[in-house]
């Protein structure tokens, strides 16, 4: 028989239903949902990719490619994965541009996570000869040694995932 952890999941409407979301008004933070943070006096960080991501140009309606990615430092929730993943794939036939794109992201990440530190990065394939990554990043306002060691976690992730930078 399996064991099961401590993890609260009687609020996650979507995952195991069999059942997606509507995507007719496009990506929102109604598609996505949010678990209990079991360790929140740790600051630690999640790094989420999504390599398949499509949208489409507000101007000429070509399709931009490229990933998503997310780190954060969870404050008291997590953001669920697949929801996540529907989320994303609700800009398929979103027109926005890819600057917009990311800041939504961070914004709708923000508003229901509050988390301690998130960072969102688009890193868009190559369309006419021109590369356009972007990021959007914010720290919540918290108390100064929660605060420090939040930094201090952001700090280590970045070293660990790029060694040259300070």
């Amino acid at each position: 028989m399996p064991t099961r952890s401590q993890d609260q999941t009687q609020n996650l409407h979507i995952l195991g239903t069999g059942r997606l979301p509507a995507f007719e008004d496009g990506p929102g933070v109604g598609l996505l949902e949010s678990f209990p943070n079991c360790y929140p006096q740790r600051p630690y960080v999640i790094s989420i990719s999504f390599p398949e991501f499509t949208s489409l140009c507000p101007v000429t309606g070509q399709p931009d490619c490229g990933t998503i990615s997310v780190e954060y430092v969870p404050d008291k929730l997590c953001v669920e994965s697949k929801s996540f993943k529907l989320y994303m794939f609700a800009f398929r036939n979103h027109q926005s541009f890819m600057e917009t794109i990311t800041n939504t992201v961070l914004e709708d990440l923000r508003e229901l996570l509050a988390p301690c530190w998130c960072r969102v990065k688009g890193l868009f394939v190559p369309r006419g000869g021109t590369r356009i990554h972007v990021f959007a990043e914010e720290f919540k306002e918290m108390p100064e040694e929660q605060d420090r060691r939040v930094r201090e976690a952001v700090r280590a992730w970045r070293s660990e995932i790029d060694p040259h930078r300070s």
